[in-house]
């Protein structure tokens, strides 16, 4: 079960984003395609994305604010940090997870396609 006060929510979407771009490339996959996964899971356009991360927007805000969450992201369905995310109770930790999720299968090398559920 998760805290609402988890640490996590105060932490600045900008300071975990290059940890996800650093292991999208790893992977050989791309910055742009991150950011794609993000705009899809929130409604972000580029612009909106880019003022928050230059905000340094923490991650609570970041979905609480998000223009328009994809209605398709309970397709969402796996294991992230040993936990089915799924499972998880706590709306706004679901949505951190998702994101994790959806950032792995990227690595993984999934297809575009199938990481936006089409």
């Amino acid at each position: 079960m998760e805290s609402k006060n988890h640490r996590i929510y105060a932490t600045s979407v900008s300071s975990v984003y290059p940890h996800y771009v650093a292991k999208a490339e790893k992977k050989g996959r791309t910055k742009a395609e991150v950011d794609e996964i993000i705009r899809w899971l929130t409604g972000h356009s580029q612009s909106s994305l880019d003022s928050e991360l230059a905000k340094k927007t923490n991650f609570e805000d970041f979905f609480v604010q998000a223009p328009q969450m994809n209605p398709c992201r309970s397709l969402i369905t796996g294991v992230v940090c040993g936990v089915r995310v799924q499972d998880i109770q706590e709306p706004t930790m679901r949505e951190i997870r998702y994101l994790d999720k959806l950032v792995d299968e990227l690595a993984k090398g999934k297809p575009m396609p199938k990481i936006l559920r089409q």
